[in-house]
């Protein structure tokens, strides 16, 4: 079996010890060879079909099977699944994806709204939050106007979908919208009403508090249906069960008072979940993303947590948050006006995009807040203060 490894050795995974590629074919995966004296993998197809592969233990990503690894496969990644690996005494490297030290352009392109903020359908007025579909649609929580809006793919102009009836309290009025999230299996919409202090859904034109007395800054939803809210006043990150939202929930980050410690919130505002059920948190005012994983008591420092500040292992103003399924961390800096992406285990980020001041020419940004990749890895910020959607395409 070995020998047929060496056999097949026709094309090489990329250096990096972490991880490997195979691009000319979705089936292949990348082996560190046993003996090796550097970095390099070898590429084979040697992966089993899905139907033959065991999904791992959800809450800690095991492996009950011996001789087994968990892994993504890269045919069926939507959970990882348990890979015979150690049949040939060798590591097995994810799949990268191509998603390592990708690049954008730095001028972006406005896709919702304008620097002029206003009420019209093609204005905005300090957006703050944003959900992009499958068909690349954008959903906007047009914070200032109390309304959401949705721009189709290439539109000019949006269309009211929720609220647009003035400020107010009524179920058909919004009171500062932060963030939406729209529920693909419903096709719902699900708002946080931050004046009024309550969790809004959105079905049809129908409307329905789902939870109620709660200063909600953050919003996500994991693959399993469950839904994640920050409370920024009592520093905790809460779990609800889809369709249970009448019960306290559970809370799965913070909840010990106000503070800096590892266990501790200081006003938690954007959040996100991955695969694993790991929550990212945006920590505003002790200036860091702190990442608690699935039952963890408390959690790990993974951007920031050096004090406000403009250096590369500093953030201001933590915003918007999101992770790619290699784990890297991308967060809106709205005090230093960019985009900066962290590794876990790194002691400083990198600029994505922006970082050259306040303005608002294409490659400015002005207070970033929601952060959001489409299907083809073109990077979205919502430029708050500049009252628009900036894409930032990949660079091929």
């Amino acid at each position: 079996f070995i020998t047929f490894i060496v056999q097949i050795k026709s094309q090489i995974c990329e250096k990096t010890p972490q991880y490997g590629e195979c691009s000319t074919n979705s089936a292949c995966g990348c082996f560190h060879m046993m003996g090796a004296d550097d970095d390099t993998g070898v590429c084979g197809f040697l992966w089993p079909t899905c139907s033959r592969l065991l999904r791992c233990n959800p809450s800690d990503n095991s492996c009950l099977q011996p001789n087994t690894i968990c892994v993504h496969h890269p045919q069926c990644d939507d959970f990882p699944l348990c890979y015979p690996v150690t049949m040939i005494g060798l590591n097995m490297c994810p799949p990268m994806k191509n998603k390592i030290n990708l690049k954008w352009n730095q001028n972006a392109i406005t896709v919702a709204g304008r620097t002029r903020g206003g009420q019209q359908l093609n204005q905005l007025g300090f957006p703050l939050g944003i959900f992009i579909d499958e068909k690349k649609n954008i959903f906007i929580s047009d914070y200032a106007n109390h309304r959401i809006v949705e721009w189709k793919y290439n539109a000019k102009e949006g269309q009211i979908v929720a609220g647009g009836n003035g400020q107010g309290n009524r179920m058909d009025q919004l009171n500062f919208p932060k963030i939406v999230l729209v529920d693909q299996q419903n096709y719902s919409i699900i708002i946080t009403d931050l004046g009024n202090r309550r969790l809004i859904q959105w079905l049809n034109q129908k409307q329905q508090i789902l939870i109620d007395n709660i200063y909600c800054r953050g919003l996500a939803m994991d693959k399993y249906g469950f839904l994640y809210v920050s409370d920024y006043e009592k520093n905790e990150v809460i779990r609800w069960k889809m369709s249970e939202y009448n019960n306290e929930g559970i809370v799965v980050a913070g909840g010990n008072g106000k503070g800096n410690q590892l266990n501790q919130l200081n006003s938690p505002t954007f959040i996100f979940v991955d695969e694993d059920q790991s929550v990212y948190v945006s920590d505003l005012y002790n200036y860091r993303v702190i990442k608690w994983r699935k039952d963890a008591k408390e959690g790990t420092i993974v951007a920031g947590g050096n004090g406000q500040g403009e250096n590369l292992n500093q953030l201001f103003y933590a915003e918007g948050v999101v992770v790619d399924d290699l784990g890297q961390i991308y967060v809106a800096e709205s005090g230093n006006h960019r985009v900066t992406r962290w590794c876990e285990g790194k002691g400083e980020g990198e600029i994505v995009v922006g970082g050259n001041g306040i303005g608002d020419k294409s490659n400015h940004l002005y207070r970033p807040a929601g952060l959001s990749f489409d299907v083809e890895g073109n990077l979205y910020v919502v430029d708050s203060d500049n009252h628009r959607i900036q894409k930032f395409e990949i660079i091929l």
